[in-house]
């Protein structure tokens, strides 16, 4: 997954905190009205959405002459890819989970724990281990 830039992510922003009573997405004008303090160009916030487009981080589509645009995946899962990502960077995957479990808040432990709890759940029913971690990581992606 590619990294944001600073101005993709403020557009991102935007489309993950939306437009309240909206879930068809935003227009680029709506986009750019929302950036508050930043004096873009229209056809700046055009080319950021258009490459995000390009990137699979947000979808569009048609109306009328204009495109309505959101984001095609959720801010949580976005974050959880992120996360997945850093881990194959190299060494070792166990090592850099256990340094990471341990540098979590205690409430950030017990939501880990919860989760993990409740996908222990979800394997003991599935077909075995791996199909439990697949369907967990598919459920991140889509959030």
């Amino acid at each position: 997954m590619t990294r944001l830039g600073d101005l993709e992510r403020a557009v991102m922003d935007v489309l993950w905190d939306g437009v309240p009573g909206t879930s068809d997405g935003m227009t680029v004008r709506e986009v750019a009205e929302a950036l508050d303090g930043r004096e873009l160009a229209y056809t700046t916030v055009m080319t950021v959405l258009d490459r995000l487009a390009g990137k699979g981080m947000v979808q569009r589509e048609r109306e009328g002459r204009a495109w309505r645009y959101r984001a095609a995946a959720s801010r949580e899962a976005h974050i959880a890819q992120l996360m997945l990502d850093a881990l194959d960077l190299g060494g070792s995957r166990d090592a850099a989970l256990v340094r990471f479990a341990r540098s979590v808040t205690g409430t950030e432990a017990d939501v880990l724990r919860a989760a993990l709890g409740a996908e222990a759940g979800l394997t003991d029913r599935a077909e075995g281990p791996r199909a439990g971690r697949a369907r967990f990581a598919d459920e991140a992606t889509d959030r």
